[in-house]
């Protein structure tokens, strides 16, 4: 299975060309560890990719339990001479963590912080440990781990000993390597050595390697670089640097062992901290004016440009005047003395404009236009893409303003863009840049480039990698930095420590050429028949492999929830299955990376029929929160649609597909007899018959219809009106299949508020004709939602062409009306008609009724923000309603883990309770007996009910019970335009004199 490198004669190990059967070497790891063995499709295809531009295929992934674990596997590889790699989170962006051969999954298992010692400011702890999570633990003592990269949610200590990773705060507490005493390792050859100060430990030949080479290694290094990470840390061996072997073995890629335990260094955090925002005219400007900023001691200065801003899309980001901006923070021991050390900095800083933040939200705001860069910067203002491939040099400080100048015109040389940004601090830059890497033509022209930046950095006295390492991107460049001395001194450095070249071959020594094992290599160039528009992916849209290859990996969505065991619950919805069971096939971005292997054909073989991406996809609650929560934009609720409708196609699919799925008829044929089927459905054996054949899960309890559907009693309403309301102050009322036949109190509460508000409510014709299409989108029946959103635009024709703004009371069906109603009929004009048209409840109040003050009720509230409404429509409305009204406090995000058909379905139950033991319960049950608790949507309240007990009400249910109570019903703020008397139902245009102002409280019901 060896593959000869001509280039110097060595051997390196490719596990695509094993002697042995994939299956042999699979049994005998499965004999030989105790922890999980795969070698499916579906599990190699999860560990092709990292953060980068590349790919590898390995043969199978194992996911150790213990260092005894690691030891028998690497045993195993051994002695059926196949590579292993090393793998944290997968958020390497030079290759770093793809893998040949075997991949070492340490995130599953060797997770554990194994003690804090507060006094001695230090921590032992097991590779598999996320960096939020040890910060977590050792924040009561008043500690942190310094290095934090802008992944530190999601990242894990090996894969940052791996890396010499550092981040925002190495201005003030330095590099992973400046922060670690002692590493245990496990190597190929089978030696378990503890590495720390001096040569306990070290390979044979070693210190006679060093000791023979001293010229070299004290003159190849540059010197001046806070940030210098390319290349073996030969130097740290060196006598006057202490002969550090830990610190020489990070940044080290998983090429000389494996880590099994390391003691790391924990620093003072600052109790309280703030934030100097500074503004420049450029990026270079701001550059300049980092290294001067240094002596006031900040614990982080960090740069970046308009181009990221423009990007994001932020107009209104609130920022300093300027071109491009220094996020410096200052900490203290009280939030004054951090004040005033920002104040000085502001002071001193030759800025244009600045400001100091002081309030906490206001700087995790900032901060995260910042740490999503790394997604964000991906896509160009004009929607193109742009990757990683020349991600984190570094320079001088003093030499990055003129390091800058030089790259920007470089990039314009070759007729590129890029977006810098990064930590100016310390003279490293981070930037994504629009290669095209889809064709030959571009690939060359990628390589060209890498080449000449990568003399560019060296004439600045750089370091080609001053943070994520060479990996497969930067490692053939070393000689252009190092020199072919050093360089060669690297290669005998690696063969002691792993003399068989069986740890991440390719990588650092011998490497692999930077225009090899790219991942857009194996992708369809034709363009992939689909169903739904994808309008932003690919020129014109509707490329389905450039929807996919918006996946990065910088896994935002791998942050934990309570039950996943893999990190710290966050913020945010995306992505609620993986916080449940911390699998990566349930994250997005490992279904993302199963349909990238579907399309390539390579590892997942079956295209469409993919049992494989089926069964990845069979978990996600199409909850769209990746669609916002995700830096770069992954609609995996779409691309789930998309894969069921081509999966199922000609075939029978799953009883709850047929049933759930198609809800809005079943109901609407149900209404007539709800009694009959409300008692029929207490009746146990009836119910649990009902429920196997739906494909229902025996634990959920079949909602109980409405004995009068929304819209028989929206009929009766209208006539007994007698007001006409002009057409600015009216609006169309959505009857959704959940508010139409299972909560029409809901509709009810919304017109008595609406009335008083004096917006008039229009129904559509045959009202309960209409439907958004959702139920048969999230089934993936794609045909029949075509159907369906097509004779809804039939039929709302006549009001849009009148140009009411569409009230839709439920949240999930007002998403699907502005984005998969569109997506799927690009093709006709009212689509996106009736999307612009749609308002949540609190938008169409705001926009019909500006001056209306609801009733006070002064109460705190808890509940959910709907996953839709946070991914698709904002709730910035609803937040200024409930202020306005006087409910205080903030409501749950995340998902309430039934999500519309999921979690009814057979086999989704557990899910989809520990979705809702994320975030919503807890909230619930912490806001104790006198909250109120909201939940706009069905789902949401229907799962409070089920799993707690706990009433939930719209908030339009909140605001109408208020105005029956209160004797402030509906008072104004200001004159009002009040309903003309008339037939109700009818437009009048806009009056040419003020009317009337009508009395408080509008129109009694019934009238």
């Amino acid at each position: 299975m060896a593959e000869r490198d001509t280039r110097d004669g060595r051997d390196t190990r490719d596990a695509r060309k094993a002697v042995a059967p994939a299956t042999e070497v699979a049994a005998a790891l499965t004999a030989a560890v105790r922890g999980e063995v795969d070698f499916g499709a579906a599990a190699r295809a999860l560990t092709t990719m990292d953060a980068s531009n590349y790919r590898r295929v390995p043969v199978g992934v194992v996911a150790p339990r213990d260092a005894a674990d690691v030891a028998a596997a690497l045993a195993v590889c051994r002695r059926y001479g196949v590579p292993v790699v090393p793998r944290g989170a997968g958020t390497s962006i030079a290759g770093n963590a793809t893998g040949l051969g075997v991949v070492l999954d340490l995130t599953r298992h060797l997770r554990s912080i194994v003690s804090v010692d507060p006094a001695a400011r230090t921590a032992v702890v097991q590779p598999g440990v996320v960096l939020d999570v040890l910060r977590e633990a050792v924040r009561p003592y008043g500690l942190t781990f310094g290095p934090d990269p802008s992944t530190h949610s999601r990242c894990t200590l090996g894969g940052m000993i791996g890396n010499n990773s550092c981040g925002a705060h190495s201005v003030a507490w330095g590099t992973t390597a400046d922060n670690v005493h002692e590493l245990s390792v496990t190597t190929y050859g089978g030696a378990a050595p503890r590495l720390g100060k001096g040569w306990d430990g070290a390979p044979a030949g070693l210190r006679e390697l060093v000791e023979g080479n001293l010229a070299p290694l004290r003159t190849g290094f540059p010197a001046g670089l806070p940030r210098r990470i390319s290349g073996y840390a030969l130097d740290a061996l060196l006598p006057e640097a202490g002969t550090d072997l830990a610190r020489a073995f990070c940044g080290s890629e998983g090429t000389l062992g494996v880590v099994t335990e390391a003691t790391v260094r924990l620093v003072e955090s600052p109790p309280a901290r703030a934030l100097a925002v500074l503004g420049y005219p450029d990026e270079s400007a701001a550059a300049e004016a980092a290294a001067g900023l240094l002596p006031y001691g900040p614990l982080t200065v960090e740069g970046m440009s308009e181009d990221l801003v423009r990007v994001r899309g932020d107009s209104g980001h609130g920022l300093p005047r300027g071109g491009a901006w220094l996020f410096v923070e200052t900490g203290g021991a009280t939030p004054a003395e951090a004040r005033a050390a920002a104040t000085t900095i502001l002071r001193a800083a030759d800025a244009l404009d600045g400001t100091v933040v002081t309030d906490p939200a206001g700087q995790r705001a900032l901060w995260r236009v910042r740490e999503d860069a790394a997604g964000t910067a991906t896509r160009m203002p004009d929607d193109t893409e742009a990757w990683p491939g020349w991600e984190d040099c570094a320079v001088p400080p003093a030499r990055l303003g003129a390091y800058l100048r030089d790259f920007r015109a470089l990039l314009a040389e070759h007729g590129l863009r890029g977006t810098p940004y990064g930590h100016f601090g310390d003279g490293c830059i981070h930037v994504r840049i629009d290669f095209d890497l889809l064709t030959g033509d571009g690939v060359r022209r990628f390589r060209r480039f890498s080449e000449e930046v990568a003399s560019l950095v060296v004439a600045h006295g750089g370091s080609l990698s001053g943070e994520h390492g060479d990996g497969l991107a930067r490692s053939e460049l070393l000689p252009k930095m190092y020199g072919d001395e050093l360089v060669g001194l690297f290669g005998r450095f690696k063969d002691l420590w792993d003399p068989a070249g069986g740890m991440n071959p390719g990588v650092l020594a011998r490497p692999a050429r930077l225009d090899e094992n790219l991942r857009f290599a194996v992708l369809p160039r034709e363009r992939v028949e689909v169903a739904f528009g994808y309008p932003h992916d690919g020129p014109g849209g509707g490329d389905f492999s450039a929807a996919v290859r918006r996946c990065v990996g910088v896994a935002k969505c791998r942050v934990g929830g309570p039950g996943s065991g893999t990190g710290v619950s966050g913020p945010g919805v995306m992505c609620p299955s993986f916080r449940a069971t911390g699998e990566e096939q349930h994250s997005t971005r490992g279904r993302a990376r199963l349909l990238h292997e579907m399309l390539a054909g390579e590892v997942v073989t079956d295209g469409w029929r993919s049992t494989e991406v089926r069964d990845a996809l069979d978990l996600c609650l199409s909850c769209k929160g990746c669609r916002s929560d995700c830096p770069v934009g992954v609609d995996m609720a779409t691309y789930k649609a998309e894969f069921l409708h081509h999966h199922y196609a000609g075939r029978m699919r799953p009883a709850a597909h047929y049933a759930m799925g198609s809800l809005p008829r079943w109901l609407r044929l149900a209404a007539p007899f709800a009694r009959v089927l409300n008692a029929a459905a207490r009746v146990s054996p009836l119910a649990s018959l009902a429920k196997r054949l739906g494909g229902i899960t025996p634990e959920r309890a079949i909602p109980r219809l409405a004995p009068e559907p929304f819209g028989r009693w929206l009929g009766r309403h209208m006539k007994a009106r007698t007001e006409v309301f002009a057409r600015s102050r009216s609006a169309v009322l959505w009857p959704d299949t959940f508010t139409e036949y299972l909560t029409p109190s809901v509709g009810r509460a919304a017109v008595r508020v609406f009335e008083a508000a004096g917006v008039g409510v229009v129904a559509p014709p045959q009202g309960g004709r209409v439907c958004c299409g959702l139920t048969y989108v999230s089934t993936g029946r794609l045909d029949r939602a075509r159907t369906v959103m097509r004779r809804t635009l039939d039929l709302m024709e006549p009001l849009l062409d009148a140009g009411l703004p569409v009230v839709v009371l439920e949240p999930s069906c007002a998403g699907a009306l502005t984005t998969d109603l569109p997506e799927l009929l690009g093709d006709d004009p009212r689509a996106a008609r009736l999307a612009a048209s749609v308002r949540t409840f609190a938008q169409a109040l705001e926009e019909c009724a500006p001056q209306w003050r609801p009733p006070r009720l002064d109460r705190p509230v808890t509940g959910q923000t709907h996953c839709h409404q946070h991914a698709v429509l904002g709730d910035e409305a609803d937040r200024r309603l409930r202020e306005r009204a006087g409910l205080t406090g903030e409501l749950s995000g995340g998902c309430c883990g039934l999500a519309g058909n999921f979690g009814f379905e057979r086999g989704h139950y557990d899910v989809s309770v520990a979705c809702a033991e994320d975030q919503l319960l807890p909230s619930v049950r912490a806001a104790g007996n006198g909250a109120e608790i909201l939940a706009d949507g069905f789902s949401c309240r229907t799962q409070l009910a089920q799993l707690g007990g706990h009433r939930a009400r719209h908030l339009a249910e909140v605001l109408a019970e208020a105005l029956k109570e209160g004797p402030q019903e509906g008072v104004k703020e200001g004159p009002q335009e009040g309903p003309k008397e008339g037939v109700k139902g009818e437009l009048t245009e806009e009056p040419t004199e003020e009317p009337t102002e009508r009395p408080a409280g509008g129109p009694a019901e019934g009238r």
